[in-house]
Formats: C-alpha cells, structure tokens, sequence
C-alpha cells in the first residue's frame, strides 16, 4: 500500500491508514474464524471412522468411508487456495495494485487516443484487465479441483480440451454481459445527481430480470444441452404432480450434466405463467439420452460380456418416485413463495447497498486509503461493496443461511403433505450417497456454511413431522 507519511484526519471521522489497516485486519479476522471452522469439521472427517447409527440401515461402511475420504480432500484443498487467495488480496491491497491497474488502463486508452474524461472506457479496460488476470490465476487451481481432486473420487467427466474451452467460453460470456452493463451503470451514476442510487438500484433490477428471462434460452444453452424429458411414465407423472398443485409447468427438461460431472441436481425457472423444470440425467436412474438409444443398443452384447468379468457396478440416481418427491420438494419453493421472497430480499439490499454507497462516494479519504488519487464511480463500488461492506455482507451472509435452511425445512414439510415424505427420505439418502456427502457435520461449521440443512437433520426433522 502506498500512503503518504502523515494521515490526513481533517473532517473525516477516520484518517486513511485507519481505514486502509481496518480493512486488513478484518480481513484476516474473517480468514482465521472461517478457518477454525473449517478446521472443526476436518476433525470430524478425520475422527469418525464408522457410519452413525442413525444410518447404519442405509448407509454401507464402504461409502461412508469413501465420503469421509472425500470430505478430507476436499478440506484440504479448500484450506490451501483459502490461503491462496486470502494471501494474493492482502498482497494487492498492500501494494497498489488497483491504483496501478486504474492508472495502467489509462494509460492503455491513451494509447489509442483517449483522455482520463473517458472514465467509462478506463473502467471496461480496468475490468478487462482483472478478468483475464483472474482467468488466468484461478486456472492452477480449477484444474487441480476438476482433474485431482474430482478426478480421484470419479465424479470428473471433462476432457482437457473440454474445461479449457469452456474455460474460455465463460471468460468471453462474462465480458459480453459484463462490459455493458457495468457502462450503463456508470453512466447512470454519474448523471443521476443526489439520487443516482435510485436510478442504479431500478437499472439493476431491469438487468436482473432481463438476465431471469434470456438465462435459459440463450445463455445456459452454451454450455449445456437441454433436451426434452422423453415422452413415458416419469414425464407423465411429473406433469399430474405439477396439475395437481396448479403450478404452471410449461416445459421439462433434461440437461446433460454427466458430461461435466457425476453429482446431480433439479431446479424450475421462468415468470410468471411460463415455469420450466430442469433435471440432471445424472438425477435419473438409468437414464439415456434418445439420441443415444440406438447405440445403447448396439453395445448391448458388449456390455454383457463385460459384466462377467467387471465387479457390478452400483447404480446412482432416482427411480421415479423418488424424484417425484425431489420434485415435490422443489415445487414447494414455489408454492410458500420462497423465490419471490430471496427476489424481494435481494433487491432490498441491492437498494440498501446504492443508497450508502451514494454516501460513501463523496468521501474523497476513502478513495485515497487505497491509493486512488481520483475518485472513479467503478472504483468506488468496489472499495464500497467488496471492502468496506465486508462485515455487513458477514452478518447479511449469516442470516440468509439461517433463513435458506428454515426454507428447506418448509419445503420438505411441504412434501410431506403431498404425501411424499418417504420417498423424500429414501431421495436424499441415495443423493447424499451418490454425491459422496460426508454425513456427520460439526455444528458450528454447518450452522456458518450450510444453506441446506445437513441430511440427518432433515431426516429427524421429516420423522417428527409425519
């Protein structure tokens, strides 16, 4: 961090180092407590050796030990690039890398002809600058997790030439959604005088339903394939599920995850009267995609001889029912209005967020306790949202995990009054077994880290209920 000798109090509650070091350390604060928390559920994973009795009728001593495995590998590898980047933001911060990127993105403009006036260009060129500077620093580190870590306990499906592309293909999305609507909303702030944070809040909006709205025709589509739930009784079934609770299902989907990975999942989207449902092929017991079925059928001898010499292999998903109940569960959301609640919650905060920044902007200190001798709108939400707001964001964090898990157990409960509550059960025991999910937690670590309830709690919890 680069200051000059002395700070500058005058008229401001704090001087600049005061502020500048406040942000150090209550990032390091943060660090070290999500560390101890980590820590807290590592020893579980490293202590409990065997199934707990809750489980022991459905849960194998084999998988148990593959998960608790798997939860260790995964600790560790958060515990490494944890310190990774807690270590690479001190670093930044400490000296000057955003002021010189700001100054180098001017530089670059100038270049080409343009003036520190365009402050919108120097900022596409700021944010250009960091994107590919992320791209490139995270790779190491995606490709140890995708490749490694995944690779080792056989959920990784990707190719090399596959990540890289779709890598790339992420960066150059980003930059196309990212680049125009962060000009726009620069220059909003800068021509929206005392209540910009109005205008900005009510762009931000629009942006986010317009991003609700083309996210599945037009942007998922690039790096997924999604295709038609096949005509049968697992489509029909979902369709009676959807009439009887009169949601408005329009479309159902299948998209092909397995492609990336062997975890599985099932959402719905869409406004209003246009409500699609998504599963995962990985979600559906042997499933196979239509335009497969030929050569399924092909390699059918194959298999067979294969059989007799391979170890059987288990099989993963849900049957039918099953996912009835996933599904139930899902629609629940709905139903108790949980999205538009998150929705509403969401945009409260991003109004919240607007109108302190508006205030914050006009202290000139704040900008120089990170180097800037300017005082740029795109810089000021940064140091805005990602620093000073760090223990608001803390808290804020806190209470939606509190908030998401009492929405779980509500759509659970839910469920359960469809008459589902088995099969809900008998659902995430096999998602939980399917996806590797270490089912023993540390309470303080799941209360802190977990927006879904742990599984033997939401399976004490459906048993109190029926």
């Amino acid at each position: 961090m680069q200051h000059t000798a002395s700070a500058k109090k005058t008229q401001n509650m704090f001087s600049e180092e005061e502020i500048f070091y406040s942000v150090l350390v209550f990032l390091w604060i943060v660090y070290f407590w999500e560390s101890y928390l980590s820590s807290r559920q590592r020893y579980l994973a490293r202590t409990v050796e065997k199934v707990p009795k809750e489980l022991e009728k459905v849960l194998d001593q084999e998988t148990f030990t593959k998960a608790r495995l798997y939860s260790l590998d995964k600790s560790t590898y958060g515990f490494w690039s944890g310190l990774y980047h807690q270590v690479e933001t001190t670093v930044i911060l400490c000296v000057g890398a955003l002021p010189f990127v700001w100054k180098l993105s001017g530089r670059i403009i100038a270049h080409f002809g343009f003036s520190g006036d365009y402050e919108i260009l120097q900022s596409i060129t700021f944010i250009l600058i960091f994107m590919l500077y992320s791209t490139i620093t995270s790779l190491p580190w995606s490709l140890y997790e995708t490749f490694v870590l995944e690779e080792k306990h056989g959920f990784n499906k990707q190719t090399l030439p596959f990540f890289l592309k779709d890598t790339v293909k992420k960066l150059f999305v980003g930059m196309a959604l990212a680049l125009p609507i962060v000009s726009l909303l620069i220059y909003i702030i800068k021509i929206g005088g005392d209540y910009f944070f109005i205008y900005a809040w009510a762009f931000m909006l629009v942006v986010s339903l317009f991003l609700i709205t083309i996210y599945a025709d037009f942007i998922a589509p690039l790096f997924d394939k999604y295709t038609p739930l096949p005509e049968g009784d697992l489509r029909t079934k979902i369709e009676e599920l959807a009439a009887s609770i009169e949601f408005p299902l329009t479309k159902l989907y299948v998209v092909d995850g397995s492609k990336r990975s062997a975890h599985s999942n099932a959402y719905f989207y869409g406004f209003f009267k246009n409500k699609r449902i998504v599963l995962f092929d990985t979600l559906i017991e042997d499933y196979t995609p239509p335009d497969e079925g030929d050569k399924t059928e092909a390699k059918e001898e194959e298999k067979e001889e294969a059989k007799s010499e391979e170890k059987p292999k288990k099989k993963t998903g849900c049957n039918t029912e099953e996912i009835l109940a996933v599904l139930a569960h899902e629609l629940g959301h709905w139903s108790l209005n949980h999205v538009l609640k998150n929705f509403f919650i969401s945009q409260l905060n991003t109004f919240l967020c607007f109108m302190v920044f508006a205030f914050l902007s006009k202290e000139v200190v704040i900008f120089r306790a990170f180097g800037f001798d300017t005082e740029p709108a795109l810089i000021g939400m940064m140091i805005t949202f990602q620093y000073i707001f760090m223990p608001y964001n803390e808290v804020l964090g806190f209470i939606m995990i509190i908030w998401s898990r009492h929405c779980e157990f509500q759509a659970d409960f839910f469920a359960k009054q469809l008459k589902r509550a088995t099969e809900l059960k008998s659902a995430l025991i096999k998602l939980n077994k399917d996806n590797l999910g270490f089912p023993v937690t540390d309470w303080l670590y799941s209360t802190f880290n977990y927006s879904h309830p742990p599984l033997l709690e939401r399976l004490k919890a459906m048993e109190k209920v029926e």
